[in-house]
């Protein structure tokens, strides 16, 4: 699946209040589930010793599945296609890794 087909399947469930001028609410949902992505993460380390089995991995896909939706959905709020983020994205890395500052800190690197 394209990032931009992706894009339009979700914004297809995405009924909240004020969908279509709300960016608000994805941010505040994609900061929720990233945190629950975090705490699953933490349970790995804490309590099975960073061992990631089938169990781990399906419910970790679930959460990254919905972290996807909220990321898709505020790029829609913002006018932003998915698929330029990612783009951009990768070249900017690209470049990074090409002048040898992946390392470091600094979005203008």
């Amino acid at each position: 699946m394209e990032f931009s087909e992706y894009q339009k399947l979700a914004r297809k469930t995405a009924i909240y209040a004020g969908a279509g001028k709300n960016f608000v609410y994805p941010a505040l949902g994609l900061c929720g589930e990233s945190g629950e992505v975090a705490e699953k993460i933490k349970k790995i380390v804490r309590d099975r010793d960073n061992v990631v089995d089938d169990k781990c991995r399906a419910e970790l896909e679930k959460e990254l599945g919905d972290v996807l939706w909220y990321i898709a959905n505020l790029a829609v709020e913002l006018d932003l296609d998915l698929e330029n983020i990612a783009q951009k994205n990768i070249e900017k890395l690209a470049d990074r890794k090409e002048r040898g500052v992946l390392h470091g800190s600094g979005d203008n690197r």
